[in-house]
């Protein structure tokens, strides 16, 4: 008797064990919580949230939403795969924020699958460039996905160089969509919105309510196919935006033996620039259409073979140059 108990005992463990041995790891969540007062360490629930978005990420699944209880600052973060960062409270009443410095708010890498979709909204990025601090290089900086979408958010302060930095640096290396709607980019050194597809990149990007202003060492949106060879390169709306406070308001750039970029500016106001609008290259075009291009140093400017086609509906005054009597590729629509 004594000797069956064992062996039922035994068994008992056995079983337990294979049992243990075959349960799958904890399933990651497919909504996380992020607060002020949270800890990296709980399992990013709602009753007991992590303290930063890095946190949160690793507990979060594919394709699923890391969200804001509370105001806070939520740190920098790498993306790697399909996510939604929301802090509810958007431009103006915003909850959640990340301050950065020498170094980007937001990197998003899939690692070249191209496959990833990523959306951030409602909320604030700030790069310190007034604090004695080494200021944060870009607000968002994109390298490899299918495509990024940034609503109602805010950047400001951010430092790098135009051309390689900017509150949203978009530089993917395949076919990519930038979607922007309700965008706030203030105070940078460097460009507002900064599209530079690498070799193998297309871009597809719509700009709608984008305000940048007073990044006065860039452009307010730079369209730029320097490291992008011959081909589609980038295609770019931008839709009742301003872009004001800049080297340039609006600036296409297509150096020798690189891709097009296809700049259609509709509704917005380029404005207290030194160039208004600005093309520099045989494969730049731009179309300007319902637009006001007031109070900038030239209202536009056009080099090496790139096009204008602006239509009648567009208002210049107040620059001290216009600059479009000049245009040999200005075409009136």
């Amino acid at each position: 008797m004594v000797k069956l108990a064992k062996l039922t005992a035994i068994f008992a463990v056995a079983v337990m064990g294979m049992m243990a041995w075959g349960a799958p790891a904890q399933a990651q969540a497919s909504r996380t919580w992020v607060s002020g007062v949270g800890d990296d360490a709980n399992p990013c629930s709602r009753t007991a949230p992590c303290k930063t978005f890095a946190g949160a990420i690793s507990k979060t699944a594919t394709g699923g939403e890391i969200d804001c209880l509370d105001p806070g600052g939520f740190g920098a973060l790498t993306i790697t795969k399909s996510i939604t960062l929301d802090c509810g409270g958007g431009v103006g009443g915003q909850v959640g924020s990340v301050l950065v410095s020498g170094t980007n708010g937001f990197v998003i890498n899939d690692g070249g699958a191209g496959t990833a979709v990523v959306k951030i909204r409602n909320m604030t990025l700030n790069g310190l460039s007034s604090s004695p601090s080494t200021p944060g290089l870009s607000g968002i900086k994109f390298l490899s996905g299918a495509a990024l979408i940034v609503e109602h958010v805010g950047i400001f302060g951010f430092g790098g160089t135009a051309g390689s930095n900017a509150g949203v640096d978009f530089e993917p290396s395949k076919l990519a969509r930038l979607y922007m709607t309700d965008v706030e980019i203030q105070y940078g050194l460097a460009d507002g919105v900064l599209i530079k597809p690498q070799s193998g990149g297309i871009v597809a990007a719509l700009l709608t309510r984008v305000s940048a202003f007073h990044n006065p060492n860039g452009s307010g949106l730079r369209v730029d196919s320097t490291n992008a060879p011959i081909g589609p390169g980038s295609t770019v709306t931008a839709v009742d935006s301003t872009f004001a406070g800049g080297s340039f308001g609006v600036f296409a750039v297509t150096p020798p033996s690189t891709g097009n970029a296809r700049v259609s500016i509709v509704r917005c106001t380029m404005f207290t620039n030194s160039v208004g609008v600005s093309a520099n290259g045989g494969t730049a075009v731009v179309t300007i259409g319902q637009s006001v291009v007031t109070s900038n140093s030239t209202g536009m400017s056009f080099a090496n073979g790139a096009a204008l086609q602006s239509f009648v509906d567009n208002y210049f005054s107040g620059n001290s140059s216009d600059g479009t009597s000049s245009l040999p590729n200005m075409t009136k629509l």
